[in-house]
């Protein structure tokens, strides 16, 4: 007998189409949610039910709890699956479901608030004998505390959000002369992604591997651990790449960071699934980082390995079951890979690629699992994460695995927006990746952006233009020649001419408000203004960040160009922007102000 009716999913993309695959193996009808931005998405055409929420901005929809419960209440939904991100990791809306008479699939909203803050799970786990990183168990409230932790503990330090997570409200500070600034930084992403500026500090470690174990408790006191992740690759401090086992982590460290986890989930009293997160250094330190209280991104690989489906004991843990193995039945098979697919550009630093896909294609064969919320016509929307697929790989060993990632990379197919697919390919065939190393300083290198773009032009078949548009058309024939069939890709630019009208109508556009295009500073992507770092008539350097803008939940400084005085500044904090528009304008003093 199935444990629920229906459950509302309140996430979208390839989370939202995953859990309701489980749903329907349990019998259980899925029912999806989605924001006016979202109403041909894929995810609410393969629902048998779906509600609008409202309109696309995260606030409006998908993080507006009253709408959601709303939803619930109209479908005669019994449980709520929020997937990871938005309401995920929200004690309250956790309770809000419980007020509503819906079952949360998920932890108690106890052990959310106990390791939502950052500090106080750090003193948690510190009490109760879980290795923390050396730092504060208070939050930090000046940027003079931040110098004087520098001095104490020895630079660099990080200064953390204490509701973060995924990179967000992390800032790495390497002096004193930084500490103002990455202070400022970190208490602004808290309160624009958590809404609490609260951060601490902690010691940085250099080149140290992120190491995650997943974990399941049941309300019957068991609590077991499904061995570690390496999440190691990461830009901008937000996973790239994901693998099991660690190629850094024996049997002997993987019985100790197992135990760390399944006694820092026994103290909050944790149930569902869970994953402790902590940093490996290059001494075989292992240190608790944080614990999100959720589905990750990444469960696939474990799943891969283990041959367990974390959201169907998931489900079956909120209904009320025992889990449906033992520690010592918990066998782990092979090694398995994940890479995500974003929709972002390596040659602008990562830069999300919003736009139409024009043209899909996903690999197969064995060991070979795709978990995607596109298709053929799907637009990549600017407000949500860039993330298109994730694409994932089951091997006998680390080195199977890796060939068998790049078989599929090179199958993948997504026209229409620049996508990480020639990344990946470049990455796992670094000497670093082969040699299963940290790729410090690699991830964002020059060489591999040139490798990345070069694999890229190979395997993708429309150049985007910078609004995301498609700049070329494409063109899929078949050719027989002696008896010898070919698919022919043709890529059709556009006319030169259509290129020279395109730049004249952005020159224009720059110079709608100022004479001088080459002075103005524009956004590289549309998002939100997050903060305004100058004023009309400061100086500024070459370099000097002029404002911050949050595109597809990442945040992007946009610098000047050249030195020079702010004129025309057209922006403010909370300020929507678009790819191209004017932010300000930088006039050197060789112009004379004029």
């Amino acid at each position: 007998m199935a444990p629920f009716s229906k459950v509302l999913v309140a996430n979208r993309g390839e989370i939202a189409i995953r859990i309701f695959r489980t749903l329907r193996e349990l019998e259980i009808a899925p029912v999806a949610v989605y924001s006016e931005a979202d109403r041909d998405s894929l995810h609410v055409h393969v629902a048998p039910e779906a509600y609008l929420l409202g309109p696309g901005a995260p606030a409006e929809s998908y993080l507006n709890q009253d709408r959601i419960l709303d939803a619930a209440q109209r479908a005669g939904a019994e449980a709520v699956h929020p997937g990871y991100g938005f309401l995920a990791e929200n004690a309250g809306f956790a309770r809000a479901c419980a007020d509503a008479g819906l079952t949360w699939i998920g932890p108690p909203p106890e052990a959310i608030e106990a390791m939502g803050s950052k500090v106080a799970a750090r003193e948690t786990m510190s009490a109760a004998g879980v290795p923390i990183v050396p730092g504060t168990t208070d939050a930090v409230t000046s940027a003079a505390e931040v110098v004087k932790l520098g001095e104490q503990l020895g630079w660099p330090l990080a200064i953390k959000a204490s509701a973060g997570g995924g990179g967000k409200g992390l800032k790495v500070v390497g002096s004193a002369e930084e500490a103002e600034r990455a202070f400022e930084a970190a208490q602004r992403e808290g309160e624009a992604y958590f809404s609490d500026p609260a951060v601490y500090v902690e010691r940085y470690l250099e080149d140290p591997r992120h190491v995650e174990v997943q974990v399941l408790a049941d309300a019957h006191g068991n609590v077991i651990h499904l061995g570690e992740r390496d999440c190691t690759i990461q830009r901008r401090h937000q996973k790239l790449v994901e693998e099991t086992p660690s190629p850094a982590v024996d049997a002997a460290l993987r019985e100790r960071i197992g135990q760390i986890a399944a006694d820092a989930a026994r103290a909050v009293g944790y149930r569902n699934a869970g994953t402790i997160e902590g940093l490996l250094d290059t001494g075989g330190n292992y240190y608790f980082l944080e614990m999100n209280t959720r589905i990750q991104v990444e469960h696939t690989v474990t799943e891969l390995v283990t041959g367990l489906d974390l959201v169907r004991e998931q489900v079956l843990i909120a209904a009320g079951e025992p889990l449906s193995l033992s520690q010592e039945q918990v066998q782990l098979r092979g090694h398995a890979i994940e890479c995500r697919i974003n929709a972002e550009d390596v040659t602008t630093g990562f830069l999300p690629t919003p736009g139409w896909i024009t043209g899909y294609r996903e690999p197969g064969g064995p060991g070979v699992r795709v978990d995607s919320g596109v298709a053929a016509g799907s637009e990549v929307v600017g407000l949500y994460d860039p993330l298109v697929a994730k694409l994932c790989v089951h091997g006998v060993d680390r080195e199977h695995a890796r060939r068998r990632m790049l078989r599929a990379l090179g199958e993948f197919e997504i026209d229409g927006v620049t996508t990480l697919l020639g990344f990946h390919q470049a990455l796992l065939e670094h000497d670093c990746f082969v040699r299963g190393e940290t790729c410090h300083g690699v991830v964002e290198s020059k060489e591999l952006a040139e490798q990345s773009q070069e694999l890229s032009h190979q395997t993708t078949n429309v150049t985007p233009s910078s609004d995301g548009g498609a700049r070329a058309r494409e063109r899929v024939v078949e050719a027989e020649v002696d008896g010898r069939r070919f698919e022919v890709k043709l890529f059709i630019p556009e006319p030169p001419h259509a290129e020279l009208v395109r730049r004249r109508r952005e020159r224009d556009t720059r110079r709608g408000h100022h004479g001088a295009a080459r002075d103005a500073i524009v956004s590289p992507m549309q998002g939100t203004v997050l903060a305004v770092e100058v004023s009309d008539g400061d100086e500024v350097t070459a370099g000097q960040v002029v404002c911050v803008v949050e595109a597809m939940k990442m945040e992007n400084e946009v610098a000047a160009p050249r030195s020079g005085v702010v004129t025309e500044l057209s922006v403010a904090a909370g300020d929507p922007i678009t790819t191209g528009q004017v932010i300000c304008v930088v006039k050197q003093e060789a112009d004379g102000g004029a």
